[in-house]
């Protein structure tokens, strides 16, 4: 007897991102589309129990740097892990197209420096069948995914794909220049960009200390460029920057927006040197949206933060002369020289000098990770704090710690997002009509970070498990991980969970929904390493109707496919 349904997901409380209060219904899916939402009569040739769970749409992560990952694997987790089914690479300006030969080396050692992606995973993982952008998307259209993948222009290519040695050392672009990378630009959105992005930020350098070319770039090169998204009348600008100055990087960005008439949206974070510039940027984001211009601000959901380890990039003794003279051994050699009294007494009776130290030293906002990390720590629970209370030094408690597991303890520096120890600035943002969920990393900095876990920090930080301060409504959030996520990059069928609309889902167990611990694995090209972090209570993820996980285990389906360009609301429901 033939089935009505492809899939039919019974009984389960339904948030459809919509932003309105849950009900519970039943959802029925046919070739890769919601085909019913309500009491659904007809039977599903697979169906899932979901009574007393949560059935929302799939996340969608904007902020994503799967750009080498892509090429070479299927599925991008830990992305995936989370819920997410759909994700947005090519952004802060960095990727590998376009390309010529000869620049291969020097965009891996910018991706190296910017993304903390080691320079053999990304040797070895690249395949460099492309040069041109399309070419590039002609590469990632024939792979499959356990996600959609939509990609961004990247400014350091384009700029020295057509500006070369001089673009490298960020001399400034002549009308010929932007011209060039206008064009280049057009072409890139007509093929299927999502958009443009790029970066103004000092904390993005090649991994030989050089800043990315694109860090003073001037108004014009900007404007030219976006001018060649709106030649070809689609495609999003992507910005992020220190914002030293903000109300004057506002009114730059603001102008590009306006001149060009396509969509930006830009970084925002709480830094301590200005705790207060975040502010600005709100009013200004608020003004732009009266003034009819189209902007928008992705804040992180949680501290943009480090952590720290002997199998990590750093720890705090990475800079001290005794502990360079091993940091090359085998993790278990260095445990036990770190181990041995001798060893470690002239270890810390060497300190490097003050001003190489740095953040590293910063034992009054460093914490220790036993498990799952509290990402809304109090001052009380700092290394400094521990020191003061027990009479130790904050070194011996910091080295006590990172050798325990076989040398695999962990730290936690949280960074921007928390000049006062408290996220209520990061609530301010999220509860901003014109800023979205974003900033994950997903796929970068692979020996610092596993924040790909944002969405999962997301539901269950905000809406459920925060006991310092107010919390945001799950219909709210799962607007803002969805719905609203998806117009920023212009994906109009998507993060809805309506009729017709695409059938990315989440079957989540919403009390018991868990992050796990941060760990370790080597499953990167050339045994590379990465930390990742996985979590327990999404029953089942589903992209285009097929379930890739079940509790949180790949199924082996394959569904997800690169995306060309924006994509459109159902016609009946072109409103929503």
């Amino acid at each position: 007897m033939e089935r009505a349904f492809d899939l039919v997901i019974r009984g389960g409380t339904v948030y459809d991102g919509s932003g309105g209060a849950p009900y519970v219904a039943d959802v029925g899916v046919k070739d890769g589309r919601i085909a019913a939402v309500g009491q659904i009569a007809g039977r599903g040739i697979e169906e899932i129990d979901a009574a007393g769970r949560m059935v929302s749409p799939g996340w969608v992560d904007v902020h994503t740097h799967y750009d080498g990952q892509a090429t070479w694997d299927e599925r991008m987790q830990p992305s995936s892990w989370h819920g997410v089914t759909t994700v947005i690479m090519g952004n802060c300006g960095v990727g590998f197209a376009p390309c010529r030969p000869e620049d291969h080396d020097r965009l891996v050692r910018l991706m190296e420096g910017v993304e903390d992606i080691p320079f053999p995973v990304l040797s070895e993982g690249l395949p460099w069948n492309w040069q041109s952008y399309p070419d590039y998307l002609d590469a990632l259209s024939k792979r499959r995914f356990d996600v959609d993948v939509g990609s961004q222009l990247p400014h350091a290519a384009l700029r020295v794909f057509v500006m070369g040695e001089r673009g490298a050392n960020r001399e400034p672009a002549t009308p010929a220049d932007i011209a060039a990378m206008a064009a280049l630009a057009q072409k890139a959105a007509e093929a299927g960009a999502l958009g443009f992005s790029t970066s103004r930020t000092l904390n993005h350098r090649t991994s030989d200390g050089q800043p990315t070319p694109t860090l003073t770039a001037g108004e014009d090169e900007l404007t030219g460029i976006a001018m060649g998204l709106a030649a070809a009348g689609k495609g999003v600008l992507q910005f992020v920057s220190d914002f030293a100055d903000a109300p004057t990087e506002f009114a730059m960005m603001r102008r590009v927006a306006e001149a060009s008439g396509r969509p930006l949206s830009f970084s925002l974070l709480q830094s301590p040197a200005q705790p207060q510039a975040w502010r600005v940027l709100l009013d200004g984001l608020a003004q732009a949206a009266r003034d009819g211009i189209e902007m928008k601000a992705q804040a992180a959901v949680r501290p943009v933060g480090v952590l720290l380890g002997l199998e990590l990039t750093v720890n705090p003794f990475t800079p001290y002369p005794k502990y360079r003279e091993i940091a090359r051994l085998p993790l278990a050699e260095r445990v036990a020289k770190l181990s041995d009294p001798a060893f470690r007494a002239d270890l810390m009776g060497h300190p490097p000098e003050g001003a190489v130290r740095g953040m590293m030293a910063n034992f009054g906002r460093m914490h220790l990770v036993e498990g799952v990390p509290d990402y809304e720590p109090t001052k009380e629970s700092t290394i400094a704090a521990l020191a003061e209370r027990s009479g130790r030094r904050p070194e011996d408690i910091a080295l006590d710690h990172l050798l325990t597991n076989g040398g695999r303890g962990m730290l936690y520096v949280p960074l921007l997002n928390y000049a006062d120890y408290s996220l209520d600035p990061a609530f301010e943002m999220l509860s901003h009509p014109d800023v979205v969920p974003g900033l994950s990393d997903g796929g970068a900095h692979v020996g610092t970070i596993c924040d790909g876990s944002f969405p999962t920090s997301l539901l269950t930080h905000w809406t459920r498990d925060r006991t310092r301060g107010a919390k945001l409504p799950v219909e709210k959030v799962v607007r803002a991980q969805a719905f609203e996520t998806a117009r920023i990059v212009g994906l109009h069928d998507r993060g809805l969970l309506a009729v017709g609309y695409r059938a990315d889902l989440n079957v989540i167990d919403y009390d018991n929904l868990t992050l796990h611990a941060p760990e370790v694995v080597y499953d990167l090209p050339s045994g590379g390493r990465r930390l990742v972090q996985r979590a327990s209570g999404y029953v089942a993820t589903i992209v285009a109707g097929q379930i890739t996980y079940r509790n949180g285990e790949p199924t082996g389906a394959l569904p997800g496919r690169l995306l060309r360009g924006a994509t459109s609301a159902p016609v009946a429901l072109a409103a929503e």
